[in-house]
C-alpha cells in the first residue's frame, strides 16, 4: 500500500484552511533532497507557512510537496520530500499532527515510474501503406447577407 502521510497531510491542510487558520509545516532541513532557504533553518528544522495566500504553485503528491514563496523578499522554489515533514499545525491554536520518522518508510523512488527496455523488432511495426485521407466536403452552412 502507498504511505498514508500524503493523505493525512492533505486532510490536515484542508481542515486548517477550511477553519480559516494558517497552516504551518515543520520540516527536517537535513533530510535528503530538501530545498528550503537555509538562512531560516534553526536546529536542523524549518517552519514554513504554507497558507494559500503565502505560496503559489502548491503541489502535494505521494512523494513530495513543492511550492514557490518569498523569503525575505526573495522568491524561492521549495521542495520537500514527504519523509522530511515532521508536523503540520495551525499557527493560531497549535491544532495539527506530528509525524515520526518511521511512519514514512517509502522512498520516493518506490513510486516513480520505471522505464523498461523495448524491443523494436519488425513484428510490432505496422507496415500498412498510408492511405490518402478522403477529401472533406464543404460545409453545409451558407453565409446569408
Amino acid at each position: 500500500m502507498t504511505p498514508n502521510r500524503p493523505y493525512l497531510l492533505r486532510a490536515f491542510f484542508d481542515w486548517i484552511v477550511d477553519n480559516e487558520c494558517t497552516p504551518h509545516l515543520v520540516v527536517d532541513a537535513g533530510f535528503a533532497n530538501v530545498q528550503v532557504p537555509t538562512q531560516f533553518v534553526q536546529d536542523g528544522q524549518i517552519v514554513l507557512n504554507i497558507s494559500p495566500s503565502a505560496v503559489t504553485q502548491f503541489s502535494l503528491d505521494l512523494t513530495q510537496l513543492s511550492f514557490n514563496a518569498r523569503f525575505g523578499g526573495q522568491p524561492m522554489q521549495v521542495y520537500v520530500p514527504l519523509g522530511a515533514v515532521l508536523a503540520i499545525y495551525a499557527r493560531e491554536n497549535g491544532e495539527g499532527t506530528v509525524f515520526t520518522a518511521d511512519e514514512f518508510l517509502g522512498d520516493e523512488d518506490d513510486f516513480a515510474p520505471e522505464l523498461e527496455s523495448v524491443d523494436s523488432s519488425a513484428e510490432f511495426i505496422d507496415e500498412a501503406p498510408l492511405e490518402k485521407p478522403e477529401k472533406k466536403k464543404g460545409s453545409h452552412l451558407r453565409v446569408i447577407k
